[in-house]
């Protein structure tokens, strides 16, 4: 793809990169997939109809006849669409699916650029590194790092959940689990640090098991998707609903408030022990505006944190944007591909329209990712069970997508661990916003006065100066309509 920041990024975030590793090699394994782009689009309907058909017959079926003999016939033909739907959700017809219909690929392509994986670089072509950061040792590297990961996915089992009292999250849960998978990145790298990779033997690491833990699907985990629902009802979360990114970072604000009203309790065993910052723009977001990150802002939130004992707190960083319409405005793609050269970098909530992933890294004009659409069979595991099965939790299939066919809507994360950290993600931050040519995801700011009231908790209401640029407000869904739009090159903000 065209304009992405390979020779800018490379020469600026991964040191010691040899002078060929610049160049872009072809996808081998995918040229043919690409050229034959129009027929999948092609087999798509085909593939739809096959497979929605038999359950819209019988719906039509159903509705048409009233008699005790439409009963039985109902009965017996919804057991068997529903057998034909758990068919379709195992992983031989998942996998037989993607296929036809091109959702994605999987496997480490045959490109000799470099993987840049949550702010870590792995060298695949030839030539020395000196860079701590950087791994000489390739894809086998990249591998064990990407398996090391939380994975996060649709569960069947676990408690009810809702007036519905559903006890799976499958075809609705997708933002959720891609929002755990973010938060357990910021946990691995608070506990046991960003460099940390998954054990070959037991007993695990008390801090790994009891981060599993959190994110178990039944009440008593703290971050399960039960209480997350619960948070987050104010912002419209509610089971066998869809919702976007803006909606899932207010809640994850809301949580955090929560672990601050422990910890002034006392409670140090907190489930997020770590300050929130939601970025927004003008007027909290709700009539758009630039994003801007304010230093002070940020100083209040991790003082009122720690209750004004500490001056700093370890501080999640979540900035939900929406850049474009249909599509990313190619103007934003090179810094967002730049964002996962931070060493604070976290991923990415985003995807498809409908299917959101957890976006873990870039390679060439690929984006990597972790897929929530797998279901699983409930695991909650004991904090104390040291040599517990976490199988299920870790992925090694990587999938991989154009990057210019993500949804526009879309939250970015960074973990700062200490004040050091924040001043050097802020360097970064204002590098590649100067180099964004006019169009940068979010700038940074030491303060800006308050335009309407009080700051809320949590949040930036912080000014910038964007007269240049006409801000747009969409709704907060991958799959929202816009309606009275500009045909410029604006962004928009939820």
């Amino acid at each position: 793809m065209k304009g992405l920041p390979e020779k800018s990024v490379d020469s600026k975030f991964c040191v010691g990169s040899s002078a060929g590793s610049t160049e872009k090699e072809p996808f081998s394994p995918f040229d043919t997939e690409r050229e034959n782009c129009q027929s999948k689009s092609l087999r798509t309907s085909l593939w739809s109809s096959l497979v929605t058909s038999p359950f819209s017959m019988f719906e039509s079926y159903n509705e048409s006849n009233s008699s005790v003999k439409t009963k039985v016939l109902r009965n017996r033909t919804y057991r068997w669409s529903a057998a034909l739907r758990r068919a379709l959700a195992g992983s031989p017809m998942r996998l037989l699916q993607e296929r036809i219909l091109g959702l994605c690929k999987t496997g480490v392509s045959n490109s000799n650029g470099d993987i840049w994986l949550l702010g870590v670089c792995y060298k695949v072509s030839s030539g020395e590194s000196s860079s701590d950061l950087t791994h000489a040792n390739g894809k086998a590297a990249f591998l064990q790092d990407l398996s090391s990961r939380i994975w996060i996915t649709y569960r069947k089992g676990f408690e009810t959940i809702g007036d519905l009292k559903l006890t799976s999250d499958a075809g609705w849960g997708c933002m959720i689990r891609s929002s755990q998978m973010l938060v357990a990145q910021a946990l691995l790298s608070h506990h046991l640090g960003r460099s940390w990779s998954k054990p070959t033997h037991k007993p695990f690491d008390p801090e790994y098991v009891a981060i599993l833990h959190l994110f178990g699907d039944s009440e008593a985990s703290s971050l399960s998707i039960h209480n997350l629902l619960k948070y987050g009802k104010g912002y419209g979360l509610a089971a066998g609903s869809w919702l976007g990114p803006y909606a899932m970072c207010r809640t994850w604000e809301t949580l955090a408030r929560i672990s601050r009203e422990q910890i002034h309790l006392g409670d140090r065993n907190v489930s997020l022990p770590m300050a929130l910052y939601v970025v927004s723009g003008d007027e909290d977001g709700e009539r758009g505006g630039a994003p801007v990150l304010c230093i002070e802002d940020a100083e209040r939130i991790c003082a009122s944190f720690c209750g004004g004992q500490e001056s700093w707190a370890p501080l999640l960083l979540l900035v939900p944007l929406v850049l474009g319409l249909d599509k990313v405005n190619p103007r934003y793609i090179p810094s967002l591909w730049a964002t996962f050269t931070f060493p604070q970098s976290t991923g990415i909530l985003g995807g498809k329209p409908g299917a959101s992933t957890y976006i873990v890294g870039v390679q060439d004009d690929q984006a990597l990712y972790l897929d929530p659409h797998e279901v699983q069979s409930v695991v909650n595991i004991d904090p104390g069970n040291l040599e517990a099965e976490t199988s299920s939790y870790h992925c090694n299939v990587v999938r991989q997508m154009p990057f210019d066919t993500i949804d526009p809507s879309l939250a970015i994360g960074f973990y700062c661990r200490d004040k050091d950290d924040f001043e050097d993600f802020c360097t970064r931050a204002a590098e590649i916003a100067s180099n964004s040519n006019g169009a940068p995801l979010f700038t940074v700011t030491n303060s800006k006065p308050v335009k309407k009231g009080a700051l809320a908790s949590g949040s930036s209401v912080c000014e910038d100066e964007v007269s240049n640029q006409k801000l747009v407000l969409e709704a907060d869904s991958f799959e929202g309509e816009a309606n009275s739009l500009s045909n410029e090159d604006d962004w928009q903000l939820l």
